[in-house]
């Protein structure tokens, strides 16, 4: 996938994130999460990158990130943990529901 970028507004700053496959959850806090993947989630449906993985490792709370899923069935399709070759339980597999 190319990879695009895009400024995220996020608590009180503006944050630069790549807008692809793939969004590494390591240096923000589990607090800081859910309000995170929020805009991430929306800019994803805006370039029309439909699946994604959410990386947030292991022993860190990486439930945080699959918990805040369910509550965003508009923009979420499914979501399930990674394969074993892809991180297992610290990564999720994000599936977007595509706007037609």
């Amino acid at each position: 996938m190319t990879q695009r970028r895009n400024d995220i507004e996020f608590q009180n700053r503006v944050v630069r994130i790549p807008i692809e496959d793939s969004i590494d959850l390591h240096t923000f806090q589990p607090k800081e999460i859910p309000s995170l993947l929020k805009e991430y989630l929306s800019e994803c449906q805006k370039k029309e990158c439909w699946k994604f993985e959410s990386s947030m490792g292991k022993g860190r709370g990486s439930e945080d990130d699959r918990s805040f899923f369910p509550r965003k069935k508009p923009l979420v399709d499914s979501y399930e943990t990674a394969p074993l070759e892809a991180g297992a339980w610290g990564a999720t597999l994000v599936y977007l529901k595509r706007s037609d």
